[in-house]
């Protein structure tokens, strides 16, 4: 078996940790997914990893709320996820590494683009918390700034879903998937697969994404592979 990818970016939701339960974090589903990333890694794939905070906190739902309090919590929130994949990945047997875009050094390292890169070349697995630092941004929009900045080959988007759809297929049985689009198509039909600014980060630095279903692990090792699951966007 023999990848086909050099370097991946891989975003998870916060979600995705919790299982079930749709808060908090399950372990038993942590440990699953570290386990499929452990056996990427041990193909010679070297991978960074971004992961939302959902599961504990959406800024979007928050009121009245001051927005960069808000997002600023949300950044807080990636950053325990980001050290239970850490946990996970270390019990799975990877050398793990977290780097967030906000200084929390006594739990974190600072990001910095070389010495993320460095560590992937040498077979460390990095985990990047905070989004992008800034408020008003997702983590899809921090998930493609770190896949461009690390010259990643693809950044694979893993959701509940098996691919992009015309209309949520949780709602439309009619629903119709798509094998491949355009980041231009995108943007036109408002498909909702990631916000526009990951959208036009990805399409201007010409990254592939590729959107599938994480609700078995194994797809990610999958689509390491370049099995046909998902959707491509070009």
């Amino acid at each position: 078996m023999k990848p086909v990818y050099k370097r991946i970016l891989l975003k998870l939701s916060g979600e995705v940790l919790a299982g079930e339960a749709g808060h908090g974090i399950n372990f038993d589903m942590v440990n699953g997914i570290c386990s499929k990333i452990k056996e990427v890694a041990d193909l010679g794939v070297q991978i960074g990893i971004v992961v939302g905070g959902g599961n504990f906190w959406r800024g979007r739902s928050s009121g009245d709320m001051d927005r960069t309090r808000a997002d600023h919590m949300g950044m807080l929130a990636t950053v325990i996820n980001c050290l239970a994949l850490q946990e996970g990945l270390i019990q799975a047997g990877n050398d793990a590494v977290v780097m967030t875009a906000l200084d929390i050094q006594r739990m974190a390292l600072p990001f910095n683009k070389d010495e993320a890169v460095r560590y992937m070349e040498n077979g460390r697995i990095v985990i990047f918390g905070c989004g992008t630092g800034s408020p008003l941004f997702s983590t899809d929009s921090g998930a493609a700034l770190r896949a461009i900045e690390t010259e990643c080959d693809i950044f694979f988007k893993a959701t509940n879903v098996d691919g992009v759809y015309d209309k949520d297929p949780n709602k439309f049985p009619d629903a119709v998937k798509y094998d491949e689009l355009t980041y231009d198509e995108i943007l036109e039909k408002h498909l909702g697969v990631m916000d526009n600014t990951a959208a036009a980060l990805a399409g201007n630095s010409r990254l592939p994404v590729l959107v599938f279903n994480l609700n078995d692990p194994e797809n990610i090792k999958r689509a390491v592979l370049g099995e046909n699951i998902g959707t491509i966007v070009k």
